[in-house]
């Protein structure tokens, strides 16, 4: 796979020391989104005027990461990724202060606009896997991408401690949660303060660039675009319905499916510290196609049977495939590009990500409501299958596809 886009000249120094420090801003970002995700439907529930409308906050956080992720993805090209990354977090930390307010003022609309704008902190942060790639040479590009997101693992355990302990901080619940998300914040804009990512020369800047349709429209873009949403849409759509599986229909406690979603948090960022080696050493259609058979094993486990166990090692492996299939196509993505053209190619990019995210998130209660477990595995196992056959048509297009295929 050969890159559109020239190097910049970093120091390999440099490159690893600016990946570190992307891995910790990825850490302290995955443990406000943890800490946010179980927060905002619990705080909802606690304000909506009628049961129906507790998850409104989530769907708002979702949204405020949506409409922000292309804006933030322009801003940083003009100002750099250092001050957008700072940019970012300080409009989280303004709405992490309107959703506490909103507890102590009992306002439900208000919570609402809160979790609206701390998601765009999220959205910001689904660019320090980019940050890490763009200066880092091409064949240590998986390596950059995956080590940025191994720092997830770290927030996803840590979160969950987090709101343990801040939940009756003060007499309105959860106001002392929402407010410890500050202090992360705070933390990660330090670290972002050391970043060193060299802006565009003047020359890539001013470099003509393509129309996003004819660019996206490429094979590598196209697939690494479908692959990465969908790829995400399915992680997103069973992780929600399972702990509802659990609870409500199989009868399983709290305590059980907590354990079952922080093996799926493992799941997904263990593997980032040798994801990137499998690509380099295998090639990124080969491991993006792991990521396939992975998701098809975890969904055929998952409509084998409702023990513990079928659970657990379903969403484990649902977390395995899905960091083979996002890392995979993150790196295809990296290749489709100029430098001139990187900020609308990945904002469009995680826009769509988002948007399946959303998607995924307001269809799976409903389907697992209507139509039952089998069909949320089914409507899965489409979505993997979709995928598969991307990848393959791809696979088939390159140089030498006869010896991939």
């Amino acid at each position: 796979m050969q890159s559109t886009e020239p190097v910049q000249s970093v120091p390999l120094t440099e490159m690893r020391r600016n990946v570190g420090l992307l891995s910790v801003c990825q850490a302290l970002l995955f443990t406000n989104n943890s800490t946010s995700i179980a927060m905002n439907a619990l705080a909802g529930f606690a304000l909506a005027p009628e049961r129906s409308m507790a998850t409104i906050p989530v769907t708002s956080w979702v949204i405020g990461a949506a409409i922000t992720t292309l804006p933030a993805s322009l801003l940083m090209r003009k100002v750099g990724r250092r001050a957008g990354f700072i940019t970012g977090a300080c409009i989280g930390m303004l709405g992490a202060l309107i959703a506490a307010s909103a507890l102590f003022m009992h306002e439900f609309w208000l919570l609402c606009l809160g979790t609206l704008v701390l998601g765009a902190y999220n959205a910001f942060g689904q660019y320090y896997r980019f940050a890490a790639a763009d200066s880092a040479p091409n064949e240590f590009k998986p390596q950059a991408i995956s080590y940025v997101l191994a720092g997830g693992i770290v927030g996803g355990l840590v979160g969950p401690s987090i709101s343990r302990a801040t939940v009756d901080l003060f007499d309105v619940r959860y106001a002392g949660t929402y407010l410890s998300l500050i202090v992360f914040m705070l933390m990660a804009i330090g670290v972002m303060s050391l970043l060193r990512i060299p802006p565009l020369s003047r020359a890539e800047a001013d470099a003509a660039q393509r129309p996003l349709r004819e660019i996206l429209l490429q094979p590598v873009a196209l697939v690494a675009v479908l692959t990465g949403a969908l790829g995400y849409g399915v992680m997103n759509f069973m992780m929600v319905s399972t702990p509802l599986e659990m609870t409500a229909v199989c009868g399983f406690d709290y305590g059980d499916a907590a354990s079952v979603i922080s093996a799926h948090v493992v799941g997904m960022f263990a593997p980032s510290f040798f994801t990137g080696n499998l690509i380099k050493r295998f090639g990124v259609v080969t491991i993006m196609g792991a990521g396939i058979v992975i998701n098809l094993v975890c969904l055929a486990i998952g409509l084998s049977g409702l023990t513990f166990t079928h659970f657990f090692l379903s969403m484990a492996l649902l977390g395995v495939g899905w960091n083979f299939l996002f890392i995979g196509a993150t790196t295809l993505l990296t290749s489709a590009c100029r430098p001139s053209e990187r900020a609308k190619v990945q904002g469009a990019n995680d826009l769509c990500i988002f948007l399946t995210t959303m998607t995924s998130s307001l269809l799976s209660g409903y389907q697992l409501q209507t139509h039952g477990w089998d069909t949320i595995n089914y409507i899965g196992i489409g979505a993997v299958v979709t995928c598969a056959v991307a990848i393959l048509w791809y696979a088939l297009r390159r140089p030498g596809a006869a010896a991939t295929a």
